[in-house]
């Protein structure tokens, strides 16, 4: 059963609709995760993953836990996206599981929105001082 919610405005604000669409959403006992497959129809060149886990956590409200974007495919001539996230409950474990690159790639990603926030934050203070 499909899943489709539509979202109008986001944080980064795409200018036009798009839709999530659940493919697959199977809870892994062996494992201790969730696996979720999802559809980002509309998005297709322009989500990020950092941007799509945020998407993923206020759609199916994931607070509390740890979501690890595994996959974003693009599909070649549709502005479609196809991502897999790893959802957890506790971060120790994820780090166990799943490979280290993964985590550096993501951790590089946070860092570099983190300094390009403290450059904006820091341009605007001397603007406003001069």
């Amino acid at each position: 059963m499909a899943t489709i919610k539509v979202y109008m405005k986001y944080t980064k604000d795409f200018g036009y609709m798009s839709i999530i669409e659940t493919i697959n959403d199977v809870n892994n006992t062996f494992l201790s995760r969730r696996e979720l497959e999802c559809n980002f129809i509309g998005l297709g060149g322009k989500l990020k993953k950092l941007e799509a886990v945020d998407m993923v956590t206020k759609e199916f409200k994931l607070s509390k836990k740890v979501v690890i974007p595994m996959r974003l495919k693009t599909h070649v001539g549709k502005s479609l996206i196809t991502g897999t996230f790893y959802i957890y409950e506790d971060e120790d474990l994820a780090k166990k599981q799943i490979n280290p690159t993964i985590f550096s790639r993501l951790e590089k990603a946070k860092a570099k929105i983190a300094e390009a926030v403290n450059v904006e934050t820091s341009e605007s203070k001397l603007e406003k001082s001069e």
